[in-house]
């Protein structure tokens, strides 16, 4: 792990005790059963995490829905992070990603046979996706809900980043997590990612030791694995990264770690220039003259605007956003890799859990568990 990606802040530790004293009884209090968790008859999937910060919760989230999709109607849950609207919306085509966030929109637009709402309050957004009578919902899908504890899901899966494991941290705001490590005995499988495609044996078994999970725990590792490059603005073919030799490139983030994305790129071309913004920012006309600034800066004969897929959301329907850059936009889309050859057993751990748990147990087993 690179120890310089991990700052913790000591100066702060006595206001991460005080903080830390309130998350432990609020936790006890739902443990004790004075504050209610409430079980729902679908099977309820909550993908999270112990801190701040990406830790690849929407990509992980887009995997679980490609594997289900195909024999259950899937629902997905968010709270809409940094939107302009308040309370329960339901996705539809009018929606952007200022009325139900950029990364519900994200996944809004590439599933189309998914229902997708938005709500801060999570049972009451549950209880109304329920009440839709076309489509059904077959199985529940909450992103970041991990500290949501009102909602008793079925089956928690908790991300950690392989540079910053929940076991190095420390409570905010000395440190990123939500709550103590403690809250990790919540989940029944727990997922180390961002892990480098050339991991070593070793390291497994170094991060199995140290993170110290349950009996009944699972644990799994998962990487990033980037495609073609797509247009933002046309529906024409993508772009192999393999293509990009030679390309000078304007870098747009808004994410909490570009570093990875700019190594993937650096692979394939020195001409980047990293144009980085904090996570979900909203872009602003300033930004906006900067970004045609920086593009007509660059040297090269080809030239390219690569941003996320997320970033992309937020950029689409900008007003200002100069139409004379359209063309080179160009959005890199992440996929998740189950390491360790593991793929078809995690597959197989989720559809075994939706199958028993669904209220339509008639659904046949999926016979293609091993694909994504």
């Amino acid at each position: 792990m690179d120890e310089h990606f991990i700052k913790i802040h000591k100066w702060l530790y006595p206001v991460s005790w005080i903080y830390g004293a309130v998350v432990v009884m609020r936790n006890k209090l739902f443990d004790w059963g004075i504050f209610r968790s409430k079980s729902f008859d679908v099977p309820v999937i909550c993908v999270g995490n112990l801190a701040v910060g990406g830790t690849g919760k929407t990509p992980h989230t887009e995997y679980l829905i490609k594997l289900l999709h195909d024999k259950y109607q899937v629902a997905v849950l968010s709270r809409g992070y940094k939107r302009r609207t308040k309370g329960y919306v339901l996705a539809t085509p009018q929606c952007t990603a200022k009325t139900i966030g950029d990364e519900p929109y994200q996944m809004y637009t590439k599933f189309s046979s998914v229902t997708l709402a938005v709500d801060e309050k999570r049972c009451h957004g549950i209880e109304k996706l329920l009440k839709l009578k076309e489509p059904s919902t077959d199985v529940i899908l909450l992103d970041d809900a991990f500290q949501h504890r009102h909602v008793k899901a079925g089956l928690n899966i908790l991300l950690t980043d392989y540079h910053r494991l929940f076991c190095d941290d420390t409570l905010l705001p000395a440190g990123r997590l939500r709550e103590p490590v403690s809250g990790k005995n919540r989940a029944q499988i727990v997922i180390v990612t961002k892990c480098p495609q050339d991991i070593k044996p070793i390291d497994y078994n170094i991060i199995t030791k140290r993170l110290n999970l349950y009996p009944y725990q699972r644990l799994f590792f998962s990487s990033f694995r980037y495609g073609n490059l797509q247009p933002v603005f046309s529906n024409e073919g993508g772009i192999a990264l393999s293509l990009l030799t030679d390309t000078d490139i304007l870098l747009i983030t808004g994410i909490a770690s570009p570093a990875p994305i700019l190594e993937r790129l650096g692979d394939c071309t020195k001409q980047i220039d990293l144009l980085s913004f904090g996570d979900h920012h909203d872009f602003t006309h300033k930004d906006m003259q900067q970004i045609r600034e920086r593009f007509n800066k660059l040297k090269g004969k080809r030239r390219l605007i690569i941003t996320t897929e997320k970033d992309a959301t937020r950029l689409i329907n900008h007003p200002d956003l100069d139409a004379e850059l359209k063309p080179f936009i160009y959005a890199l889309p992440i996929e998740i890799e189950i390491l360790q050859n593991q793929q078809d057993k995690f597959n197989q751990h989720i559809i075994d859990y939706v199958r028993e748990n669904t209220r339509n147990r008639s659904l046949p087993e999926r016979k293609d568990a091993h694909q994504s």
